[in-house]
């Protein structure tokens, strides 16, 4: 009876993981537009600065906790990361604050071939004609959906400002990836170690581009704002979200296959999507339903190449430990923390204290 207790619970596990990683990451976003929509609080980079410290104690409590192994880092080195995190977590906040939740969300969708279009920039790196296909479907797609909405394109500022939030994303992401391997670091580490020099970054920039209220302190100033206990507790929700999102992610990663990966990917994206319809009434004609269609036809295409291009490398490696395969897409980045990959520099997933190993794709 204890062995089939024990056997249920590890069953029950992975189930719980992805459920919290879906309802965290799916409601990060819903919280976030919330506190920027509906409670006054339009201050993108002060609210930015909340989660960036919340991610800054997190960090610590995970590390404590034994999830993750700090390790020192030269600072030098973090340093340009550091500005590009601020920058890409910024201009996502600002995304949302300029635009719909489901706008921003197609945005997301556009990171996967944004980063593609970068690799091959940066790196020179071509991928399969299988792959290019499945990215133009995806951004057939974002096309359709977005030209179409008449609420979109009127609003020239959150386009742009959406653009430019995909683009430094997967700059971001490309960048922290090669980072990893050069600093010989998992993606906690690195966030570890980076975290507080953001934080000092984000709090130079808050009095920069806030209106503060130094003289005066008005309504529409950061230090004359009404701090009532419903938009306090909608902030610290927001800020704890953040936290959970990253801690799932590393969860679900270390507990489910990379279908059962994919597949939780999906269902955040259709949730938030739904949910911008229903919490904050974005429009979905049909137009723009066929369009989020094909992208999403395009990414689930494009998912199941990826997987298929990692196989050989799993097979590859021998069955000496219990190995999965992880998310071929460039990870979450839905949570405030936003690390692209939970991956240590040998291009594996290491759950400390477990020694299970998952291969990279």
């Amino acid at each position: 009876m204890p062995g089939h207790s024990g056997g249920e619970s590890s069953k029950l596990r992975p189930l719980l993981h992805g459920l919290m990683n879906i309802l965290s990451a799916s409601f990060i976003v819903f919280a976030n537009k919330h506190v920027l929509a509906n409670t006054g609080f339009h201050f993108t980079y002060a609210l930015t600065w909340i989660h960036t410290l919340f991610t800054l104690v997190g960090m610590l409590l995970f590390s404590r906790a034994g999830i993750f192994e700090a390790k020192r880092l030269p600072p030098l080195k973090l340093v340009p990361l550091a500005a590009a995190y601020v920058g890409y977590i910024v201009l996502c906040n600002l995304s949302l604050n300029l635009n719909t939740v489901g706008f921003y969300q197609i945005m997301k969708i556009a990171v996967a071939p944004t980063v593609i279009a970068l690799e091959l920039l940066m790196f020179r790196k071509l991928p399969s004609p299988r792959i290019i296909a499945s990215v133009l479907v995806v951004c057939i797609g974002i096309a359709v959906a977005t030209i179409s909405d008449a609420q979109i394109a009127s609003n020239v500022l959150g386009i742009l400002v959406g653009v430019a939030a995909t683009l430094m994303t997967a700059l971001y992401q490309t960048w922290a990836g090669s980072k990893q391997k050069e600093l010989h670091a998992s993606s906690f580490q690195l966030l570890n170690a980076y975290t507080p020099l953001a934080t000092v970054f984000l709090g130079l920039l808050v009095p920069v581009f806030e209106p503060m209220g130094w003289q005066n302190q008005e309504p529409g100033t950061l230090l004359g704002f009404r701090y009532t206990p419903s938009t306090v507790a909608a902030i610290l929700v927001s800020s704890l979200l953040g936290l959970f999102v990253s801690l799932s992610t590393f969860l679900v990663i270390g507990a489910t296959s990379s279908l059962t990966y994919n597949v939780v990917g999906h269902i955040k994206t259709l949730i938030i999507l739904s949910g911008g319809c229903i919490f904050f009434g974005d429009a979905l004609p049909p137009k723009k339903l066929v369009g989020v269609g094909i992208a999403m036809a395009g990414i689930v295409w494009y998912t199941q190449l990826k997987l298929r291009q990692s196989a050989p490398v799993a097979s590859a490696v021998g069955p000496v430990s219990k190995r999965r395969q992880v998310n071929p897409l460039l990870g979450d980045i839905e949570a405030v923390a936003g690390h692209p990959k939970a991956l240590d520099h040998e291009g594996w997933v290491m759950l400390k204290g477990s020694g299970r190993r998952v291969v990279r794709s």
